[in-house]
């Protein structure tokens, strides 16, 4: 049943929605992408705004660079083939224009009470039950996709190198993650700001290293993605086009479960930012979070695969250099990579659960997210895979409703000194 559900929702009807509002935004803000870095650039030489925006920026950052970046990528190749890697590419690309748009119309809208989508929803369309329809998505999104997925990944992970039972494991989870959680806002940014850096420099490091001792299948592996995406293959030997709409299918899915581009969870972690209503700057972070998360890291991680490892896996390739040791290296990373995810989308949770329930009780939610959380080191990986597919993909439904009505309420960056701002 699930497995039928998530076929329907994530039929080409939401797959050409999401490639259709990047287009439309990539022309609309003329293909502001490529005027990222110059701005950040400006931007950045600012102390206050780089300071201020750090935290902020390793918070949303750290819901992007979860699991998704090592067993999402595996998945995809897995299923979808070497193909579904150009695919994240192009889903990457116009989700980049999408990203900007949710979080300069969030900036605009957003109040104490009322932020991200559930505010531009709300104020923007003046329709409260899309805001409404949004927000339950977005709750049930946070246990799925950013609570029991990260921890399933995590758990299959510590498995590999380790003899802790499941259910041990699931009890520590809960305290680490409620005791995070209940500080707030500026607990998780601190989190994230003190773990996710490091943890993603060293994995992209020891990707490079391994992409680097196996250089010379360089050729052959870029061969195939484009070869695989766009069906060369497939022609030439007369299949039918299968393969290649299952690249193209599983290629988007994963590459939103990564960026996050469209679910409108980005304009949620950004406006606990200290500068939020900057529209402008919160737009070009964004920008920049899913070029780091998909363009480089979910790139050199299908590279890594595609060139080095023998079971479609990244530990299976880190072996190359690091032997039995690379199941540690991956629980390691996974585990930093997880509580990242875990903690922002628990900020997530927390705002679309506030705004269904205004008098609700912050530390009741704090211990049911936990609770349900720590609930992935127990389950099977492909019922959290398939409940995840399912709610990110109503999430984004509900979302580009939104940032189709107000397309026209979007507008592209000035050109202003952004270092006086």
């Amino acid at each position: 049943m699930l497995e039928k559900i998530n076929a329907l929702i994530w039929g080409n009807g939401l797959i050409v929605l999401l490639l259709l509002i990047g287009t439309m935004y990539t022309f609309r803000l003329k293909a502001i992408q490529f005027r990222m870095f110059p701005y950040l650039f400006k931007s950045f030489r600012n102390k206050e705004i780089r300071k201020k925006q750090f935290r902020t920026l390793c918070m949303s950052l750290g819901t992007a660079m979860g699991t998704g970046n090592i067993t999402g990528v595996a998945s995809a190749i897995a299923i979808g083939g070497a193909g579904a890697v150009f695919w994240m590419w192009i889903s990457a690309f116009l989700g980049m224009a999408t990203v900007y748009a949710e979080n300069s119309l969030s900036a605009r809208y957003s109040d104490e009470r009322l932020k991200g989508p559930m505010a531009y929803l709300t104020k923007g369309t003046g329709c409260i039950k899309l805001a409404s329809a949004f927000s339950f998505c977005c709750l049930l999104a946070s246990f799925g996709m950013g609570g029991m997925v990260q921890i399933n990944a995590m758990s299959e992970s510590i498995k590999c190198c380790s003899r802790i039972s499941p259910f041990y494991l699931s009890a520590i989870v809960f305290i680490v993650v409620v005791s995070i959680v209940c500080g707030g806002a500026k607990r998780i940014e601190n989190a994230a700001k003190i773990f996710l850096p490091f943890a993603t420099v060293f994995y992209v490091a020891v990707c490079i290293v391994v992409i680097y001792k196996t250089r010379s299948e360089l050729p052959n592996v870029f061969t195939r993605i484009f070869k695989e995406a766009l069906g060369f293959e497939q022609c030439i030997g007369g299949i039918s086009g299968y393969g290649i709409k299952r690249a193209v299918s599983v290629g988007i899915r994963r590459g939103v479960f990564s960026n996050e581009a469209g679910l409108g969870s980005s304009p949620i972690l950004h406006s606990s930012a200290d500068n939020f209503k900057d529209d402008e700057l919160q737009g070009m972070c964004a920008m920049f979070e899913v070029f780091i998360d998909t363009m480089i890291c979910c790139t050199i991680t299908a590279i890594t695969i595609l060139s080095a490892s023998s079971d479609g896996t990244v530990q299976g390739a880190f072996s190359l250099i690091s032997g039995h040791y690379s199941g540690h290296i991956i629980a390691i990373l996974m585990i930093v990579f997880a509580f990242c995810t875990v903690i922002g989308w628990y900020y997530c949770g927390e705002t679309a659960f506030l705004f269904l329930a205004p008098k609700g009780s912050r530390t009741v939610f704090s211990f049911v997210f936990s609770f349900v959380a720590a609930l992935g080191a127990i389950i099977k990986a492909e019922k959290a895979w398939t409940i995840s597919d399912i709610f990110n993909g109503l999430m984004a439904f509900f979302n580009i409703i939104g940032l189709i009505l107000l397309m026209n309420h979007v507008k592209g960056i000035k050109h202003s000194d952004t270092v006086n701002k």
